[in-house]
């Protein structure tokens, strides 16, 4: 590790405020200082190293997953907040948690829950006002919120539990963001009852959880839904998921399913707005294609543009814009030897926008991800991680946020109404506010 350049505790403290408010330009100013690798001090014995580096960035993920785990920022202190289930375990609970969760994310399991996404879909975009100048970050939360809700429930009479799981979780990640951010802070935390409050906070979402889980046991029925594929699945030895575990792997799907969602899209449609050809190729690829059809996944795999247009968005805004991950064993990589138990972030934000991978990095160009164009980018994007912990639905959030997009362009014109987006990189990259205005389109308009 001494071979890295080293950002001192003394530059963390100088610019502690700026860090807490927005840590990607200090990094980014490192990184171009320091080169692709460089690890900061935290305080008098603590050190995180940061890379960009797509060689370590496939070595952690891929080749030797193995020797990296997920790090206590989400093993402990995001665990305590949303439970322990697969985003935030490892090793042998993990493994055996992902074998049982996976088969319900199975393209051929997630075709059944097309109609109900497209229909909550289509539910909360009727809350667009044509014609005004409308913040959309708020409402794709509640519609990625819904869907999610929706696709795990089936049910449409649970609208003030959902919103208020959704306050609880917003609420605890501002808590946990505070933590992180200023750890010389925690013991103030804790002394003040802060933490207490908001582990309660998750105590109450636990139990609106449980109610809801035990009204579909006691009803009797079978929906096929992604609650009924988690109460069928089984370990190794027949017997099911624990009640609390069962809460945890739910909780955990609401948390990290719909904020991702709801942050690619809302960057996705300012993107669309701020480049009208790229939005003129979209509608036009979507005139030509039927959104009512009888096979939702014929549907989709004839919206390639608009699939490429999200992928783009991911790229220039990655929802999980830094991994963490910790070595559990010492790791030789080229000349670098890595001790045990280094914290590593790795820097996808900074890795999807390096000139030296990308033409034109900071342009939206849908077309980079055209099929013909895959090798060129594949080592280089991960808004999904990769490797045996790319997330598990990957495939629910792509079919959803490509209907979504769809949806919009199909009825609406977007017009940006500000230069540039205020980005609020939190648990994960967030936007400020994305305001638009949508411009309905006239019926029978020629593409």
């Amino acid at each position: 590790m001494k071979d890295f350049p080293t950002v001192s505790w003394y530059q963390v403290l100088k610019n502690r405020k700026s860090i807490l408010k927005n840590p990607l330009p200090f990094h980014h100013y490192n990184f171009e200082k320091l080169g692709d690798t460089f690890k900061v001090k935290i305080g008098p014995s603590g050190t995180i190293l940061f890379t960009r580096s797509p060689e370590y960035i496939r070595r952690v993920l891929q080749k030797q997953h193995k020797s990296y785990h997920k790090s206590t920022l989400q093993t402990r202190d995001l665990a305590k907040y949303i439970g322990k289930g697969l985003l935030t375990s490892n090793g042998e609970h993990w493994r055996t948690h992902r074998r049982m969760v996976q088969p319900a994310f199975h393209k051929k399991k997630l075709e059944g829950l097309l109609g109900i996404m497209h229909a909550a879909i289509v539910e909360e975009l009727e809350r667009i006002k044509p014609d005004e100048v409308q913040n959309i970050y708020p409402l794709m939360g509640d519609l990625a919120f819904q869907v999610v809700a929706k696709s795990l429930f089936s049910r449409d009479d649970i609208q003030g539990q959902m919103a208020q799981l959704k306050e609880i979780s917003e609420t605890n990640q501002k808590m946990l963001i505070r933590e992180m951010r200023q750890p010389f802070m925690n013991w103030w935390f804790k002394l003040s009852g802060e933490i207490k409050r908001h582990l309660s906070y998750s105590e109450q979402a636990r139990t609106i959880l449980d109610g809801i889980i035990q009204e579909r046991i006691d009803s009797g029925t079978e929906k096929d839904d992604l609650l009924d594929m988690l109460l069928k699945a089984r370990y190794d030895d027949g017997t099911p998921m624990s009640r609390a575990q069962l809460i945890d792997e739910v909780l955990i799907l609401f948390t990290a399913g719909h904020e991702t969602t709801a942050n690619a899209l809302s960057f996705t449609l300012f993107l669309l707005a701020k480049n009208p050809d790229a939005q003129q190729n979209a509608f036009e690829s979507i005139s030509q294609v039927d959104l009512e059809g009888d096979n939702p996944m014929e549907t989709l795999s004839k919206l390639t543009y608009v699939k490429q247009c999200v992928e783009e968005g991911m790229r220039l805004y990655p929802p999980a814009y830094y991994v963490d991950r910790v070595s559990i064993e010492r790791d030789q990589w080229g000349n670098h030897s890595i001790p045990k138990d280094t914290m590593i972030l790795l820097a996808m934000y900074e890795l999807h926008r390096d000139i030296r991978f990308w033409n034109a990095p900071e342009e939206f160009r849908p077309e980079r991800f055209d099929a013909a164009n895959k090798k060129d980018f594949q080592e280089y994007y991960y808004p999904f991680g990769a490797g045996p912990r790319m997330c598990v639905g990957n495939n629910f959030a792509m079919y959803e946020m490509t209907l979504v997009v769809a949806e919009i362009l199909k009825k609406h014109e977007i017009k940006a109404v500000t230069d540039n987006v205020e980005i609020n990189p939190l648990i994960t990259l967030k936007p400020k506010e994305v305001v638009l205005k949508f411009v309905p389109r006239k019926k029978g308009e020629p593409v």
